[in-house]
């Protein structure tokens, strides 16, 4: 492969399930030299505007939902001590490979079709080789009869997507001991 860039899209909405994807790719990003990571956020948009560009730094973590962040926020010192270790790390990631990150919102109607569309043509049009995202899985009703849309992109893509439904335990513990210089284990979830 040489010197030629692997570009690798992370799609991010700002659920638990993204920021799993998030560290996933972070810790890919980390291993990787000629790998160059695109966060991707889509917004509603009647404009059919294609989409902007953006710092990283300024947009990261990109959108935490609420009910998310609620639920960090109520957990017990431990859970929220393990969430800013991982967070922490993988800011120190992005931040180490700061040129080699971006962040790009794409405009589109709100439905699964259409994001699917626009994230699957911004994707083949930048020739990005491989798509990271996260997924709760098909767990509801309405998601066994309508689909989600990790899934629908799974399905449809031509570009080999990745799904992250929850980071194990274990990638936790050695992802956060790369950075835990005095040794210490960390807690678990």
């Amino acid at each position: 492969m040489g010197d030629s860039k692997f570009n690798v899209l992370l799609y991010s909405d700002g659920s638990q399930q993204a920021f799993s994807a998030a560290v996933y790719a972070a810790n890919l990003l980390k291993n990787m030299p000629n790998m160059h990571l695109t966060i991707v956020q889509v917004q509603e948009s009647d404009e059919g505007s294609m989409g902007t560009e953006y710092s990283w730094i300024d947009t990261w973590p990109v959108s935490p939902t609420s009910e998310w962040m609620k639920r960090v926020i109520e957990s017990d010192t431990n859970v929220r001590n393990l969430y800013n270790d991982i967070l922490n790390r993988t800011n120190e990631i992005f931040t180490e490979r700061g040129k080699n990150v971006s962040h790009h919102v794409i405009y589109c109607n709100p439905s699964i079709s259409d994001t699917v569309d626009a994230l699957l043509e911004y994707a083949e049009k930048k020739k990005f080789k491989l798509i990271i995202m996260g997924t709760r899985g098909l767990t509801t009703l309405k998601g066994l009869i309508f689909g989600c849309l990790a899934h629908n992109v799974l399905n449809r893509s031509p570009i080999p997507v990745l799904l992250i439904k929850k980071l194990p335990q274990d990638f936790i513990d050695n992802y956060c001991s790369d950075d835990n210089s005095n040794g210490l284990k960390v807690n678990h979830l």
